[in-house]
């Protein structure tokens, strides 16, 4: 809102000399850190307005566990008040809607999925956090009842999505599949698709998107079981969802790497930035010991919002780089549930999600979350040099 109010006063500001202080608002990358910086400070200030409002409303962790050697740290935890990711929603929200274009499609998507699936985390967290006030039985939404939704936004986005990237261009870089190490162009001096590069038809970009963001919703909402862990993991990913929209909307440095330039992507660098600040400002109370939770409400939105900003800057190999503790998290419940089916009872792990296997073993929560958040720092590095390669 603050952007366009600059674009529609643009020429007052010019003829009255205001364009020196306020023309950093013409350069995406501070607008960027700006949201960053204003989200952060949206959480810290009104973070301990909502604990306290969440402890009256007894919206309190269950201290619930399926795993028998868990359920004593559980307990532990049973009081401290969880559905925390409305600081998260509201903060990335706010500072997008002032900083950045609201008039750009891509961040009118980005918004919806945000609500959307802050939306379905509150209501799940909400229906499992007051049953017991309520004398109710129903533990949150069921399992088809959320996934329902989750698949529902995705195929929504990537429906609106593929028809918001169709360009008068003969080819159009925003539906190729970007696979690892591929040149989207035939070299940086043109802009001809090179050798062997797929262009998605309708279907396929839809199927991608119902994909990577019902998985990586659900992603970080499996790996949100340690104090700052997925506050932490997640503002990790979201700098280097910074970088990777700034590459994708800007033309001469996408075609520099041959990677996929996306008209308007550079907005997204503004949503990135402050789910960045959001996440930093929420693991100020996320840290251990934890006086808030975010719940499924900041887990499903940051996940959702992971997924579909890889999706529209065509780098979800990269981000699934990125992303890999989260990836792995999920990956070793499902194969954890798979072996046990299977061998009639045995265990790969001693846990599953893999973060309490650590725990289990002998590492302290403290250092799982720590060593964790190394790894994706590492896998960041590693990502973003892979652009490079190709």
């Amino acid at each position: 809102m603050v952007y366009l109010l600059y674009e529609r006063l643009r020429n007052w500001i010019y003829e009255h000399g205001l364009d020196g202080p306020l023309g950093v608002l013409d350069q995406i990358e501070f607008r960027a850190l700006a949201a960053a910086g204003l989200s952060f400070a949206i959480v810290l200030l009104l973070g301990k307005r909502i604990i306290a409002l969440l402890v009256r409303l007894k919206i309190g962790d269950a201290g619930l566990s399926d795993a028998e050697s868990l359920r004593r740290i559980a307990a532990s935890k049973s009081n401290t008040p969880t559905m925390g990711g409305i600081l998260i929603a509201a903060a990335i929200f706010i500072a997008t809607f002032l900083l950045a274009d609201i008039s750009e499609r891509w961040v009118q998507l980005g918004l919806i999925v945000l609500l959307w699936m802050a939306c379905v985390g509150a209501a799940d967290d909400w229906l499992k956090m007051t049953a017991a006030r309520r004398g109710s039985s129903r533990q949150g939404l069921h399992a088809w009842e959320k996934l329902v939704f989750q698949l529902g936004i995705g195929a929504i986005v990537g429906y609106f999505g593929y028809r918001a990237g169709i360009s008068d261009a003969p080819v159009d870089i925003a539906h190729v599949l970007n696979i690892p190490f591929q040149k989207t162009y035939e070299s940086s001096l043109t802009d001809r698709l090179g050798a062997g590069v797929i262009v998605l038809p309708l279907s396929a970009y839809v199927v991608l998107s119902v994909l990577m963001i019902a998985g990586m919703s659900n992603a970080v909402n499996i790996t949100d079981g340690m104090d700052g862990l997925a506050s932490g993991i997640s503002a990790i990913v979201a700098i280097g969802l910074v970088v990777l929209a700034l590459i994708a909307g800007n033309q001469s440095w996408a075609q520099t790497l041959l990677v996929p330039s996306v008209t308007g992507a550079a907005e997204l660098a503004v949503l990135a930035g402050a789910m960045a600040g959001a996440c930093l400002g929420f693991l100020w109370f996320n840290c251990s010991p934890a006086q808030v939770f975010m719940g499924d409400t900041g887990s499903l939105c940051l996940g959702g919002l992971i997924g579909y900003i890889a999706m529209v800057v065509r780098q979800e190999a990269v981000v699934l780089i990125i992303a890999g503790i989260f990836i792995f998290e999920i990956a070793s419940v499902v194969i954890q549930v798979a072996y046990f089916k299977s061998t009639g009872g045995k265990r790969i792990f001693r846990c599953a999600p893999y973060h309490h296997h650590l725990h289990l073993g002998g590492w302290t929560e403290q250092q799982v979350v720590a060593r964790l958040w190394i790894v994706t720092v590492l896998l960041l590095v590693v990502a973003l040099a892979s652009i490079k390669l190709r």
